[in-house]
């Protein structure tokens, strides 16, 4: 996994509330057998028309959006459904960092087991997030290590992360090199243990 230490970017704003897994990424594209390849069906029935020509309506399809690496949304995102798929596909649409007033807490688990950050803020900082990326290309600094958010004006904030996941994405650990890091307890437990047969 990808080390996430600080972090500047452009953000896209999607004003809506309680946005589903099945609406991040959509049942039929989940047959893939490999953890790549999802990016470009995020938000796919949103995003397209149904002859498959981008959805000009679509505020996630603006030019000014194309290189955003950091999405700002409404309450209950990443509801239904426990997909691992919808962090992927968002990975690879390219965001690094979600912020929201609320998440699932299953899809919240499964961002930062997968290198996506997700920051909880009041709904009035998240308003005026959102407020401000409509207007023009604006930028945020997300510094994981200070917990701090800027922009190039006036504006910071922090916010609250769990310390266990923050030294986890601070050191690019998923579950499997968490298990690797343990590899002389486990094999020193194993040589201990009686045999089966």
């Amino acid at each position: 996994m990808e080390k996430f230490i600080k972090h500047e970017g452009i953000v896209a704003p999607l004003d809506r509330a309680n946005v589903d897994t099945d609406q991040i990424i959509p049942k039929q594209f989940l047959k893939r057998i490999e953890r790549t390849g999802f990016g470009e069906f995020a938000f796919f029935d949103w995003r397209y028309l149904e002859d498959g020509i981008l959805n000009p309506d679509f505020i996630l399809n603006d030019t000014k959006y194309k290189k955003a690496s950091i999405l700002v949304s409404g309450r209950n995102f990443g509801s239904g459904s426990s997909r691992e798929h919808a962090p992927w596909a968002l990975y690879e649409m390219g965001f690094k960092v979600i912020i929201a007033p609320s998440f699932a807490d299953i899809f919240r688990n499964n961002c930062m087991q997968n290198g996506l950050l997700t920051i909880v803020l009041d709904d009035e900082i998240v308003d005026l997030i959102m407020a401000n990326s409509t207007k023009s290309i604006y930028k945020l600094t997300i510094d994981l290590q200070k917990q701090t958010i800027k922009d190039s004006e006036k504006f910071s904030t922090t916010f609250e992360i769990d310390s266990f996941r923050k030294e986890c994405l601070i050191e690019g650990l998923d579950d499997i090199d968490l298990s690797f890091r343990m590899e002389e307890e486990i094999s020193n437990f194993e040589s201990l243990r009686a045999p089966r047969w």
